[in-house]
């Protein structure tokens, strides 16, 4: 594959001076829902989803798992619903997709990225809006620069978010039930670059120490520069891969603002 956009990516406060956007002033990624608090006011909860925006087209990622938690931090970052324009899920769990139909309520003028198996009940309960309906299998390029991984795993069906740039690549994952280390590396198969900076669900709670070291010790080898861990990462893996990538682990949580510039 061949493409041409390119990102840079800043914290709320620190600058990770990646890239550049060639479609955007300013770019964000603000986070809608996590288990973690980080702004006041917002409602932290069992769950994830984030919004980006600034790019060619302003997209949610997950819904969290309850559509009154998410209106209100939506409310409270000032979020108008009407202004997305695609919803991309990542999988069929109801901590990602518990959102979803209250969000429709408010804004079904929405292109929709399902994973290509879901609960029949909720594909039905969709189908009831007036979104656009797509079931995604393969990796695609949801607008300039973004993508989905294509779904993944077996037992449970998902996909991840990538924003393609010059220098490497930049990865969003819901809950990573794949293997967080199998999403990484089917990334920089797809578009032939290093995984700069990995934020969202890792899924290691449960996990012991040395298995957590061992996956932590896994993305430095592929290169991941900087890490995000939130919702199901697990408090104790939040710990140790703060120890080991220092100022480079960026801390996450509900109201936490990547800025993409």
């Amino acid at each position: 594959m061949k493409f041409t956009s390119v990102i840079v990516i800043v914290m709320s406060i620190t600058i990770l001076n990646f890239v550049e956007v060639t479609h955007a002033r300013r770019a964000t990624v603000t986070i809608l829902y996590d288990n973690s608090p980080f702004k006041k006011g917002l409602i932290p909860s069992n769950g994830f989803s984030c919004l980006i925006k600034g790019t060619e087209k302003t997209i949610l990622f997950d819904t969290g798992g309850d559509g009154n938690i998410l209106l209100h931090n939506i409310k409270q970052l000032k979020i108008i619903p009407k202004s997305v324009d695609v919803v991309v899920i990542s999988h069929e769990h109801s901590d990602h997709t518990g959102g979803l139909l209250t969000f429709l309520s408010l804004n079904d003028d929405v292109s929709i990225y399902l994973p290509n198996i879901l609960p029949d009940d909720l594909s039905r309960q969709i189908s009831l809006y007036d979104a656009k309906i797509n079931y995604v299998s393969q990796p695609f390029m949801i607008c300039k620069g973004v993508y989905s991984t294509g779904v993944m795993g077996n037992a449970i069906k998902e996909q991840s978010l990538i924003f393609n740039s010059k220098r490497g690549l930049i990865l969003i994952t819901g809950c990573a039930h794949p293997g967080i280390v199998n999403i990484i590396e089917n990334a920089m198969r797809i578009f032939k670059k290093r995984v700069l900076f990995v934020f969202g669900g890792f899924h290691f709670k449960g996990k012991s120490d040395d298995a957590i070291r061992n996956l932590i010790n896994k993305f430095m080898s592929l290169g991941v520069k900087k890490v995000g861990g939130s919702h199901c990462t697990g408090g104790r893996a939040m710990q140790l891969f703060q120890e080991i990538y220092g100022k480079n682990y960026i801390p996450m949580g509900v109201g936490k603002i990547i800025a993409l510039n």
